[in-house]
């Protein structure tokens, strides 16, 4: 199993910003070029809740469907899923993966 300390020192050290949240205590935040992940401890280590959003503020806003056209929310705030928004989240989210999963 992995070990929780060892993956947020990889991502420490690759430039991922980590964050707690009161509302999520049991999780981690995890932040890099406006995108965001919540971290959970699992049996493989730590895992991605969810999927990867947009920070917005001090929330992280999904990415959904809206008038035919994606874009983040966050309740009724709302930011354009923008090409390079999308091309930023999937590395983000593609990152986080590899490095999660990377061995020690």
């Amino acid at each position: 199993m992995p070990d929780s300390a060892e993956q947020l020192q990889r991502l420490y050290l690759a430039g991922f910003e980590l964050q707690t949240f009161e509302r999520y205590p049991k999780c981690i935040g995890v932040m890099r070029d406006n995108c965001v992940a919540l971290l959970v401890p699992g049996v493989d280590g730590l895992q991605i809740l969810g999927t990867p959003g947009w920070r917005m503020g001090e929330v992280m806003g999904v990415l959904t469907e809206r008038e035919g056209g994606k874009v983040f929310q966050a309740k009724s705030e709302v930011v354009e899923a923008t090409p390079e928004r999308l091309l930023a989240l999937q590395k983000f989210r593609e990152e986080l993966k590899g490095l999660l999963r990377a061995k020690s």
